[in-house]
């Protein structure tokens, strides 16, 4: 697993690890089961603070990617809820947004407009009303 880290874009580091691995699991590059760098070591190869690992390594816990073993370090999950996936794909939404300076309320509106036209089953074409 490849992870680049951009200090100078505005995204703090410990989100763009937790973007990073989390693009990496929802891709399946890593798989439920599979142990994650030690923190130490991660931190190490990237050039940041361990602390800065771990506090991605927790957002990712949250949303249920990743298991935390203290001792015996992160493990992607074996069960990956829809809601995590999709949480997954938010975060990356909002990091793609603020890196085009999107407005929050901007954002907001094309996920309602989006959110409105889209077919309520998957694979049912919708199309907008004519006026």
């Amino acid at each position: 697993m490849l992870i680049r880290l951009d200090p100078t874009r505005p995204t703090p580091l410990f989100e763009q690890l937790a973007s990073a691995v989390r693009a990496a699991i929802i891709d399946g590059r890593v798989i439920g089961g599979e142990r994650l760098p030690a923190a130490r070591d991660l931190a190490g190869d990237l050039g940041v603070n361990m602390h800065t690992v771990l506090r991605g390594y927790r957002v990712l816990r949250d949303e249920g990617l990743i298991e935390l073993h203290p001792g015996r370090g992160a493990v992607v999950a074996v069960r990956i809820g829809g809601h995590a996936a999709l949480a997954g794909a938010i975060h990356d939404l909002v990091d793609e947004a603020k890196l085009h300076d999107l407005p929050e309320s901007a954002l907001l509106a094309l996920i309602s407009e989006a959110y409105r036209w889209s077919p309520s089953s998957p694979g049912v074409l919708r199309t907008a009303p004519t006026r």
